[in-house]
């Protein structure tokens, strides 16, 4: 496995894998209307202008992705996501440390995720992620963790 800085080629494909990836939060949250089930192909080639969206591929098959933002020294991460077949074999650990260590002298790691997801509350918990503030996204209640570095 290998972890690459996607182009503007990959967004098909990563938009597809978004699209298996969020399903089972959907289905958690009871939620089909989280932005990246919504997102369009025409949306995340525009994110490629100011974000930097990382992939992890093995023999040629892209298994993950996500996206972080520098803003006022902090990095913000998101839309991770795993395909569902190979989700809980480290991946999308090995994605978030790629994302954290993006930008170099960052003070600060946000990113949130959905209430009900708890094996990525877990995740973030071990990895040293607090809690700061929760905020209603549509129908899902979302939790926002932040790290400092």
């Amino acid at each position: 496995m290998e972890v690459l800085q996607a182009t503007i080629e990959d967004a098909e494909e990563i938009l597809l894998l978004q699209r298996a990836a969020y399903r089972s939060e959907a289905e958690l949250h009871d939620d089909f209307n989280i932005p990246p089930l919504r997102q369009t192909l025409d949306e995340l080639k525009e994110d490629f202008n100011f974000k930097v969206i990382l992939k992890i591929v093995s023999n040629g098959e892209l298994l993950a992705s996500g996206q972080a933002k520098l803003d006022s020294g902090s990095c913000h991460i998101g839309r991770m996501a795993v395909l569902p077949q190979h989700q809980g074999k480290g991946i999308g650990s090995m994605l978030l440390t790629a994302l954290e260590g993006f930008f170099p002298k960052i003070t600060r790691v946000e990113l949130f995720t959905g209430e009900n997801s708890g094996k990525n509350l877990a995740m973030y918990h071990r990895r040293g992620y607090k809690e700061f503030k929760v905020s209603q996204l549509g129908k899902t209640k979302v939790i926002f963790l932040e790290r400092y570095v």
